[in-house]
């Protein structure tokens, strides 16, 4: 179940839709990389670093921003179609 806490701009959707897919790209990414490519592995912990916090800073902007609802072992979630933002139970 998830309960409708809020909305954000069609900017704003953009910009974490951005880093969703980054980041997601980046995990993705960690799956198929050999540990021995050094280079390529600090580059890949650096910037899996960067974009979640970028990600979390995101987040926590929008919720100050808009006041969202929050509760203990539930996260926010993005409709990107709808830009609406949902609080459902943390799996």
């Amino acid at each position: 179940m998830k309960e409708l806490v809020g909305q954000v701009s069609q900017e704003e959707k953009e910009v974490i839709k951005s880093l969703f897919e980054r980041k997601n790209g980046l995990i993705e990414l960690a799956k198929i990389l050999i540990p021995e490519n050094e280079l390529l592995y600090e580059k890949l912990v650096k910037d899996m670093g960067e974009t979640s916090m970028r990600f979390q800073d995101w987040w926590d902007e929008m919720s100050n921003k808009y006041g969202w609802k929050s509760k203990v072992g539930y996260a926010w979630e993005i409709d990107f179609e709808s830009c609406e933002v949902f609080l459902r139970k943390d799996n």
